[in-house]
């Protein structure tokens, strides 16, 4: 006959009890374990800093596509460039955005935007005046001053109406003229401490995404297409980032004449969906 007992099971040993967790005690008394939960990763308790969290807030706001800057109205020569027959396809965008950006308006662009990033942190308002005037005489045609120094203008206002800081007015004043996009972007980013790396690869991501979406409309690109021209250009990013990073304004050069006359051409051109 199998015989039975009042008595409770024997609890866990103290070194059971020390494996499994914490000890604690019911409401009648009985110490009872409690298992424990492996603590997460230190860099996971701890996330982003405030002031990195607030960085990267600011930025992806910046060249969000949904920032007014009016970025969706231009497209740097492309409209000439699909009519012309020398972009028809993804493969042919892509030839076509990777050198504009490592060898055109992309790479100078970038250099630009470092440039006056770092003379904006260390508060040198006379040389940021000059990167400024050099940057909005650089700019190869009419059409294309016309695209960057409005977006410039748009972005400069907006930032200092709604993420206005201390310093900012007086970095804005001291350019005493027209700040094109790059250098905009480059003043406000040092301004509210964005670092200039992030800063440059966004900045990247941004110009390319308005190229390719721009260049959906026109040729026209599906978004599975688009998606992969932008993928593909990510090293071209990567690596024009890291010259621009590297690079002082004696390093400013183009080789893009094909786009550079696309630009110019645009003016003329009988059919217009976009400014430039």
């Amino acid at each position: 006959m199998l015989m039975t007992t009042n008595k409770a099971p024997a609890g866990p040993s103290r070194r059971a009890v020390a494996r499994t967790g914490a000890v604690g005690r019911s409401e009648a008394g009985i110490e009872i374990s409690r298992s424990e939960k492996p603590a997460p990763p230190a860099e996971a308790r701890q996330g982003m800093k405030d002031g990195e969290a607030a960085a990267l807030y600011r930025l992806m706001t910046w060249l969000s596509p949904a920032f007014p800057v009016g970025a969706f109205s231009y497209s740097s020569g492309i409209v000439w460039a699909v009519e012309a027959g020398d972009i028809a396809d993804a493969a042919s965008l892509r030839d076509w955005l990777g050198a504009m950006l490592a060898e055109g308006a992309g790479f100078c662009d970038g250099v630009f935007l470092a440039q006056a990033h770092r003379a904006a942190a260390a508060f040198e308002p006379a040389r940021l005046r000059d990167i400024a005037e050099l940057a909005a005489a650089f700019v190869p045609s009419r059409e294309r001053q016309l695209e960057t120094s409005a977006q410039g203008r748009a972005f400069i206002d907006i930032a200092r109406a709604a993420w206005n800081r201390d310093g900012l007015e007086q970095l804005i004043s001291s350019c005493d003229g027209a700040i094109v996009y790059p250098v905009a972007v480059g003043l406000v980013s040092a301004a509210h401490d964005v670092a200039l790396a992030p800063a440059m690869h966004a900045f990247f991501h941004a110009l390319s995404s308005n190229w390719i979406s721009a260049a959906a409309r026109l040729v026209p690109l599906g978004q599975t297409d688009s998606q992969r021209v932008l993928a593909l250009l990510e090293p071209v990013v990567v690596s024009t980032a890291e010259r621009a990073l590297d690079a002082s304004l004696d390093d400013l050069g183009s080789a893009t004449f094909r786009a550079d006359l696309a630009s110019m051409r645009h003016e003329t051109q009988y059919t217009r969906l976009f400014r430039s």
